[in-house]
């Protein structure tokens, strides 16, 4: 007889001592002290003799990404709504986005008063699938926003044909997959605009934050009036004491600025990406093949994936193995066992109690608006599926020695194998 698992009073296969996030880079604290005492902590502040580090960051990412042109944002939320309205979507547009995400990635189309049209998902990779969207394009239909989510990347050359052909604006989410490419070229630049978020869980983070990147000069001046109350960089420094910023109106925009501390912060912590996505990348090969030896599904990315970055790291169990357990009880069982969050993967955005656009005014628009949002009328049998079986645990996990995949498994296999307990203990 099996010893009883952790959430019944047995011994766990550990208590603790997983990675801490965030790490902070070795040059942090000096750069976060040069903003401290540089009379600017803004990029509306005075000029002070040398660039913004707003300017240096957005430069640095440009870089990293191989494009001309990056606008740092405050959140990736603030990222996706100036993508959003830079390819001119608004009042009434159709937006397909995936049915299987952070609740961001319909609430920001909403943000432009825009209609979420939710595309299902595909079962290997979690992510939009094309077929799907194929289906779904309209008329109304002005953008797709794929979602690059957890560890998997999207099928970008279908997604980039079907734009094309339709005549529409794509756009990237990237908000998972910092440093992920796809057939040798980094996700974020296959779209019109690339939108990333910076937030504490990322792979890339200043604790919130977001940045923007295109290829298209004019993309990138609206990106900037958007973020900046309708101002952008000057192509020439301004004498000092002066702001950066000139006032042009085009278009009129909100304040969605980072600030100098953060983009300090991310200039430093970018040093740091590639050599911590290479060790998560390592780890999760190997668990994956401890996975397989206990027949549990992991996520895999589209074919022609060249690197993948692990935001977080995805399991599915069959469904003779749940044998009518709650993925949410399965969650519990493992965090207990293993000593740290270990949860559902996002369920189905119709389904997310964060999704509630009734519960805001600015929403009651009239007419057929309501009826458009409902999110519930859209067929999504893949995303619930996934939700119904996944978990998802946090990509720090995966920053320790290849002997912490071990405990990983042992955990998951101690569940498998005592699932029928975990369903016992149901309500």
């Amino acid at each position: 007889m099996s010893p009883p698992l952790a959430i019944h009073g047995g011994q766990p296969v550990r208590e603790g001592g997983w990675p801490v996030w965030p790490i902070p880079a070795p040059g942090a604290l000096n750069a976060l002290n040069e903003v401290l005492h540089s009379g600017r902590w803004s990029i509306s502040g005075p000029y002070r003799g040398q660039a913004s580090f707003d300017r240096r960051f957005a430069e640095s990412f440009a870089q990293y990404h191989d494009v001309p042109h990056c606008v740092p944002a405050a959140s990736g939320t603030a990222s996706l709504m100036m993508a959003l309205e830079a390819c001119g979507v608004g009042a009434g547009d159709e937006v397909i986005t995936p049915a299987l995400s952070w609740v961001a990635s319909a609430s920001t189309i909403l943000g432009v008063n825009a209609i979420p049209v939710f595309a299902d998902v595909d079962p290997h990779t979690l992510c939009i699938d094309p077929d799907s969207v194929e289906r779904l394009i309209s008329p109304a239909t002005k953008a797709i926003v794929v979602v690059h989510l957890y560890s998997g990347v999207a099928d970008m050359e279908r997604l980039t044909r079907i734009a094309e052909r339709a005549s529409i604006k794509l756009i990237e989410d990237c908000a998972q997959s910092h440093g992920a490419q796809y057939k040798s070229r980094k996700v974020g630049t296959f779209g019109h605009v690339g939108a990333f978020s910076m937030h504490h869980t990322k792979v890339l983070t200043c604790g919130e934050g977001g940045a923007t990147i295109t290829s298209d000069a004019e993309l990138a001046r609206r990106l900037q009036c958007l973020r900046a109350d309708g101002r952008r960089y000057a192509a020439d420094a301004p004498r000092r004491g002066y702001s950066e910023l000139i006032e042009t109106g085009e278009p009129m925009g909100s304040n969605r600025a980072l600030s100098e501390f953060q983009s300090a912060l991310l200039i430093e912590q970018l040093a740091l990406l590639d050599g911590q996505n290479e060790t998560r990348r390592r780890n999760a090969a190997l668990l994956d093949r401890y996975m397989a030896e206990i027949g549990i599904q992991t996520q895999q990315s589209a074919p022609g994936t060249t690197l993948r970055t692990y935001s977080s790291y995805v399991a599915t169990f069959p469904e003779e193995r749940l044998k009518g357990a709650d993925i949410a009880a399965v969650g519990e069982a493992l965090s207990a066992e293993l000593g740290m969050l270990v949860r559902p993967v996002y369920p189905p955005i119709y389904a997310n109690r964060l999704y509630q656009p009734r519960s805001r005014r600015r929403f009651a628009l009239g007419g057929d608006y309501p009826a458009r949002i409902d999110a519930e009328q859209f067929a999504l049998p893949v995303a619930n599926d996934i939700a119904r079986r996944s978990v998802a645990f946090h990509h720090a996990a995966l920053l320790g020695p290849g002997s912490d995949m071990a405990d990983v498994a042992t955990a998951f296999e101690r569940v498998i194998k005592q699932v029928a307990d975990i369903r016992s203990h149901q309500p």
